[in-house]
């Protein structure tokens, strides 16, 4: 990827009509990778308006929805994603997420380790099947893909 300072995210935010309350862990992951995502990413429309961009991630429906608006709000895009492949991945990476976060409490540290790397294998899983999903409408690198995803991960907390 270049480094190109038009080809990012400038802010993001999480519509609030999905928003629920979340646990402390959950808020902890949210923040954490908004703040990571801030610091860096890369992200660039294919065929679209250059950036940096604004983003709001919603859901509507079976959809993930991106709606990325430019710096100074004269261009927008809204980008529509089906969450049916995105399923079986999240629902599995909430299942060891609630191992790990249990297993920290009282397991041997050989097990949280082993928890942790099938938690990331999972991540990682999960942030290349955004990426190909995005391919044709969004150019964007690892880092901001496994950021994202874990942001679609808690826009799918329902409490």
């Amino acid at each position: 990827m270049t480094g190109d300072g038009a080809a990012r995210i400038l802010e993001i935010q999480l519509d609030g009509a999905t928003i629920v309350r979340w646990n402390r862990e959950v808020e902890h992951e949210r923040q954490v990778a908004l703040f990571d995502l801030m610091e860096r990413n890369f992200f660039r429309l294919i065929n679209g308006f250059a950036g940096p961009y604004r983003v709001i991630l919603s859901l509507r429906e079976a959809n993930l929805i991106f709606k990325v608006s430019r710096e100074e709000a004269h261009s927008e895009a809204e980008i529509a994603l089906s969450m049916r492949p995105f399923r079986r991945i999240i629902k599995d990476y909430f299942l060891i997420c609630d191992s790990y976060f249990q297993a920290i409490k009282s397991a041997s540290p050989s097990r949280i380790e082993a928890i942790d790397m099938g938690r990331r294998g999972l991540h990682d899983e999960g942030a290349e099947k955004l990426r190909e999903a995005l391919a044709d409408k969004v150019e964007i690198d690892d880092e901001t893909a496994r950021r994202l995803f874990t942001l679609i991960c808690v826009l799918h907390i329902r409490g």
